[in-house]
């Protein structure tokens, strides 16, 4: 059965913003992958490029073909063999050299990779793009960038959003329990990257949306109420979650930022990813790794909740900070990916005692505002980890293969990852970010 997604691809709001989404639709429910002929026809395409790994292909790729075959819709594809491909410059290279120039419609069958590698084909062809989901793993089906490694680093690139999104729920149900978990993992980051939006907005008067907040804080809501259905692999819990995760795409292209979608708690995770590449450590899904995140991120807010802000000791912690001595720590710790942290630092001076301590004086006088945020935003940590027990999922960085003694360089890390205001420079500007335990 169908269900009634329900999104705007524009509107004027209350923040004085007109909010857009390159998303035309979203096609949700049980059995919807028969639509797709329909939304073909409508881009007036007349030949289709297919493409699938060979486990997603198996999941719906088999069920695409027969469905265009069926309704005499010509298409070429190319499957990936092997094992899922990496994200990097290989498989982009693979899916562009296959391509078939003929074809003016993408319609990639998979998840997070698949889709981020459609949405870059998209963009170099030109083409509409059609995203056939296999698993509600992630948020990024309606995101106008991919995730990839580029020359051994992990990067954000500007690709292409997809046109339609089709999630057939008899499909997703039946994706790994692992990739499931993971879509609520990635979906509970969100309790944590609305309260630090918020704290931004406060603090450093970043543009901050309540409209756009309240639409993700719903989707959450809903995700969380069915959390328990997901290991029974329930139709309303799976929509929940893929809906979920489709709004939080959707309120990333709203806000022209990924503020409403990911905080600190996706930084844990791009850390690890970042260590993994240069270093071949271990690393998990995106949505695992953003739920122990977020587990780890309540625990440090529920630390940060009980201090008082000392203004002498904030100032003479910034006036100490050895800024050289933490760039070589990062190149030890990153390898690579920490040119980019460093030279970013060069634009930004967040370390600038200056601009700290006008920083310092906004914390000190909205401190209140600040832990009334916390509050209202932030469940607490039992409560995120009850709802990773009930879904048997992660709950530490042990679980997934990484040893916990470097979670403290690691939190440091993140807050050099992006240009963006979050707990650990809150935890730097007042000079308590060696103080926390992690």
């Amino acid at each position: 059965m169908e269900t009634n997604f329900e999104f705007v691809k524009e509107f004027s709001c209350t923040c004085g913003k007109t909010h857009t989404t390159q998303v035309d639709d979203v096609i949700v429910g049980n059995g919807v992958l028969l639509k797709l002929p329909e939304v073909i026809k409508k881009y007036q395409a007349k030949k289709a490029f297919i493409l699938a790994d060979e486990n997603t292909y198996k999941a719906a790729g088999e069920r695409v073909c027969e469905i265009l075959n069926t309704n005499g819709i010509a298409y070429s594809k190319y499957v990936y063999e092997g094992v899922s491909p990496e994200p990097d410059e290989h498989a982009v290279g693979s899916a562009i050299m296959h391509y078939d120039s003929s074809c003016d419609i993408i319609v990639a069958v998979g998840s997070g990779v698949m889709n981020d590698i459609g949405k870059i084909v998209c963009n170099t062809t030109g083409h509409p793009y059609i995203i056939v989901a296999t698993a509600p793993s992630m948020d990024g089906y309606a995101s106008g960038t991919s995730s990839m490694a580029m020359d051994g680093l992990k990067v954000s690139l500007n690709s292409a959003c997809a046109n339609v999104i089709i999630g057939d729920v008899d499909i997703m149900k039946e994706a790994p329990l692992h990739m499931l978990k993971a879509g609520l993992g990635d979906m509970l980051a969100k309790y944590v990257s609305i309260c630090e939006w918020r704290i931004a907005n406060v603090i450093t008067g970043e543009y901050y949306c309540e409209t756009i907040a309240s639409m993700v804080r719903s989707a959450l809501k809903k995700c969380a109420d069915n959390a328990e259905g997901l290991l029974k692999r329930e139709d309303e819990a799976v929509k929940a979650v893929f809906e979920g995760l489709i709004i939080g795409g959707v309120a990333m292209s709203y806000a022209g930022v990924s503020r409403p979608a990911s905080g600190v708690e996706h930084y844990f995770s791009h850390v690890w990813d970042m260590r993994a590449l240069e270093f071949g450590t271990n690393m998990d899904l995106h949505g695992i790794q953003c739920a122990i995140g977020t587990l780890l991120a309540s625990r440090l807010y529920e630390q940060i909740k009980e201090m008082t802000p000392d203004k002498e000791k904030a100032l003479a912690y910034a006036k100490a900070f050895d800024y050289a001595d933490w760039s070589s720590c990062l190149r030890e710790f990153l390898g690579k990916s920490a040119e980019a942290m460093i030279a970013l630092e060069a634009k930004e001076r967040k370390y600038d005692p200056e601009l700290h301590a006008e920083r310092l004086e906004i914390i000190l006088n909205k401190w209140d505002e600040i832990l009334g945020i916390m509050g209202e935003e932030l469940p607490s940590s039992a409560q995120i980890e009850k709802l990773l027990t009930d879904i048997d999922a992660p709950k530490t960085v042990e679980e997934i293969g990484l040893d916990s003694s470097s979670l403290g360089i690691t939190f440091k890390a993140t807050k050099d990852i992006r240009d963006k205001y979050v707990l650990s420079r809150l935890a730097w500007d007042l000079g308590v970010i060696d103080e926390l335990v992690i």
